[in-house]
């Protein structure tokens, strides 16, 4: 026979569970912030700082469709995030911690991958911030709103030791003051 796990006070452990709509709402405007923080980061490497990060100087502030396939891919990263935030919502333990841990590796790699191409070294680090930029909003973000779409079970009923969940009286018949609730003598 399988029992449920009880803790000293007596109540079951139960999983929190995670609201969907909340955490895909966040999701989605998590995505139009990463999408945000990757054009303001190109339009500023570009126009701001003169270099000309992901096209020639000469295609102007905003660049060439290298800048949109930026832009849409750091909205679909943070969906992506979503996605895994939300598994390991379902599934595991301290998914927050996971999750942090796995976002900020990625974006580890994300910022030292510009480095290992052939660029000047100028477009190689602003490329790396901009990554780090929009790894970070993505992160924090999404971690934010990963606890706040956490339901966790309502506690049991006051005096809820093993005899209040199934209908007895935690004290018996006397009264948490020690005095019979009885009929007076």
């Amino acid at each position: 026979m399988t029992r449920p796990i009880v803790p000293d006070d007596g109540a079951p452990q139960t999983r929190p569970t995670v609201d969907a709509r909340q955490l895909w709402a966040g999701g989605v405007a998590t995505a139009v912030v990463a999408a945000l923080v990757a054009l303001v980061g190109v339009v500023v490497c570009r126009w701001l700082f003169n270099i000309p990060l992901l096209s020639p100087r000469s295609q102007g502030t905003y660049g060439d469709a290298h800048t949109t396939n930026v832009v849409l891919l750091a909205a679909v990263a943070a969906l992506l995030a979503t996605a895994l935030l939300h598994l390991l919502l379902a599934a595991t333990p301290r998914p927050l911690s996971f999750f942090s841990w796995i976002v900020g590796l990625i974006t580890l790699l994300l910022v030292l991958f510009p480095f290992s191409t052939s660029a000047p070294l100028s477009q190689k680090i602003a490329t790396a911030a901009v990554d780090l930029a929009i790894g970070f909003a993505i992160g924090s973000l999404l971690n934010g709103v990963g606890a706040r779409s956490l339901r966790r079970p309502p506690p049991p009923a006051a005096g809820g030791g093993y005899g209040a969940r199934y209908g007895q009286e935690p004290y018996g018949q006397w009264g948490p003051s020690g005095r019979s609730r009885g009929p007076a003598n």
